[in-house]
């Protein structure tokens, strides 16, 4: 990722960013519909920049924990976000305003070691969130951060910077997780992962869900807290997105995996809409509104997540970005859902048709897909990682010749599909690995040239991660597991239990852990590894490790 050397303070920045959402319009949206999106107004200047002082802050601000990303090999992103009542429609804080918070980042975790330090406003209009984006570090290296304001200090979390751009590191730890339903079960998963040995998390979508959550909870993880009414319909304004996302980071595993490792994110379809598609909903109602309702969700995105500024613009939030760990891998991290087309024949698992297989078709749109495919010849890392959000490889559920297919994957956009591969062969791209979420259960593929000749040759590989939650405790081998294996040859692993995947890479070989919880629809579950698998440099195909 790269930075501009010349750039405005993170206030001006945060100031600039607040006027562009009261000026910008998209498409057809009009006065009303981005009053939907936002659901209050932009308050004026003097307002938003009155300092109140932090004494006024009598309870804990730090509810929804810390968390860090996107680290170069020089500088990270330290989050955080006040809200002394977190499930409050006003998160405890005043509507307008600012205050002044205090940061620190340290070479050990007494903070005996100070490297860096400083204060930052956090903004009302932004929901009182902060993005530090701390430079002048040394790459690969662990550091530990906090906040503080007023009498109040944060949890400590830990965080990396990547290696150096020209530096040969000889291994390195991820972790692929997606998919977290609040309502189908705890975060057991997240506990787990806080405790492994990892230089990064790479989250590829759904990090939260849009649906309304029942405040009366049934046998479910919040059967013992009362929940606001105000939870309890779909996401659809800046302040339903902006409670969504405190519910779920007020969550003490979720808190544990952020203080624990940095992440990368990108988002897939819940975090606005079920199989939306760029600027269209999924049940192809009026547009406009739904363009507010998507910038709403955009924006309260990047007011919890771990991004660098300046961020959002208007209606869009650029996401699809450049990772490079030294000489070892590059990771080229994907935005699916923002640019694609709308889904063919209705959506669905449907035959393909000549609507899904026409040309023009285009999953990532066609700046991305140039984007990629520039990067992908300008690589020089042994390993070419691809964190995106839905299953690229060919899946049949059913042993005939002729079988339906998901629209929403890539399956949906065999043209994309082939650009793609295009793109791979003309780099010359051999230890090519994509890391994959959005369908709740672990796959890992051979990714084949060509999916209709079981012989063709393989180029890559594909890991698909299951969920941390969503669809409950889940199975072994759900009721399709034979039908999926025997339709698809090229699928080496098929599991349907909560979990992530743990990915190690060295310059001799990749391998795939798949871990998985025994449950999640109560506390206490334990972690098993269900599978293990390798891929060898210069010679792809996943082989049981």
């Amino acid at each position: 990722m790269t930075r501009p050397a010349d750039r405005p303070s993170p206030d001006q920045m945060l100031r600039e960013a607040a006027a562009r959402l009261d000026r910008r319009r998209f498409l057809t949206v009009t006065s009303a519909a981005a009053a939907l999106a936002f659901g209050v107004n932009l308050p004026s200047a003097q307002a938003a920049d009155a300092e109140f002082a932090p004494k006024a802050l009598t309870e804990n601000p730090f509810t929804l924990g810390v968390a860090s990303g996107d680290p170069l090999p020089n500088a990270v992103v330290l989050w955080t976000r006040l809200a002394p009542r977190p499930l409050e429609p006003d998160f405890g804080l005043p509507p307008v305003g600012s205050v002044r918070v205090g940061w620190e980042i340290a070479r050990d975790e007494r903070f005996r070691r100070v490297e860096r330090r400083g204060s930052a406003r956090a903004h009302a209009e932004f929901s009182y969130s902060l993005h530090v984006d701390v430079d002048g570090l040394q790459a690969g290296r662990e550091y530990w951060y906090r906040f503080t304001v007023g009498s109040w200090t944060s949890p400590v979390g830990r965080t990396r910077t990547a290696p150096a751009r020209g530096r040969r590191p000889e291994s390195s730890r991820l972790a692929v997780a997606s998919c977290q339903a609040y309502e189908d079960g705890y975060f057991t998963a997240y506990r787990h992962l806080a405790d492994e040995d990892l230089d990064a998390v790479f989250h590829v979508g759904d990090y939260i869900y849009e649906y309304g959550i029942d405040a009366v909870g049934g046998d479910r993880r919040y059967a013992d807290r009362t929940l606001p009414a105000a939870l309890n319909h779909e996401t659809t304004t800046l302040a339903d997105y902006r409670l969504r996302y405190s519910l779920y980071k007020n969550d003490p595993d979720l808190q544990a995996a952020h203080a624990a490792h940095p992440w990368y994110v990108t988002w897939d379809d819940h975090e606005v809409e079920n199989n939306y598609a760029a600027g269209i909903p999924e049940k192809n109602q009026d547009p406009a509104p739904f363009v507010a309702r998507r910038a709403a969700a955009y924006r309260a995105y990047w007011e919890n997540q771990p991004l660098r500024l300046p961020q959002p613009r208007g209606t869009e939030l650029t996401l699809y970005r450049r990772v490079h760990f030294g000489q070892l891998a590059q990771f080229d991290i994907l935005d699916t859902r923002q640019y694609r087309d709308d889904q063919a024949n209705g959506d669905g698992w449907k035959y393909p048709t000549p609507e899904s297989e026409a040309p023009e078709r285009t999953l990532m749109g066609a700046t991305q897909e140039r984007w990629f495919a520039e990067g992908l010849r300008r690589s020089t890392a042994t390993w070419n990682l691809v964190p995106q959000q839905v299953v690229f490889s060919r899946r049949k559920n059913t042993t005939a010749e002729r079988s339906k297919l998901s629209m929403d994957a890539w399956d949906g956009y065999p043209a994309a599909r082939e650009r793609f591969l295009t793109a791979v062969d003309q780099a010359g791209t051999r230890n090519l690995v994509l890391l994959t979420g959005d369908v709740h259960v672990a796959y890992a593929f051979d990714v084949k040239r060509n999916f209709d000749d079981p012989n063709s040759r393989t180029v890559g590989v594909e890991l698909v991660g299951t969920s941390i939650s969503s669809d409950g405790d889940g199975a072994e081998r759900p009721s399709d597991w034979a039908t999926m294996m025997a339709a698809n040859p090229h699928l080496r692993f098929f599991d349907a239990r909560r979990g992530y995947t743990v990915v190690a890479l060295d310059h001799h070989q990749a391998r795939a852990d798949h871990r998985v919880v025994s449950h999640i629809t109560r506390p206490g579950g334990t972690l098993s590894t269900a599978s293990s698998f390798v891929t060898e440099a210069g010679n792809p195909g996943l082989h049981p490790a």
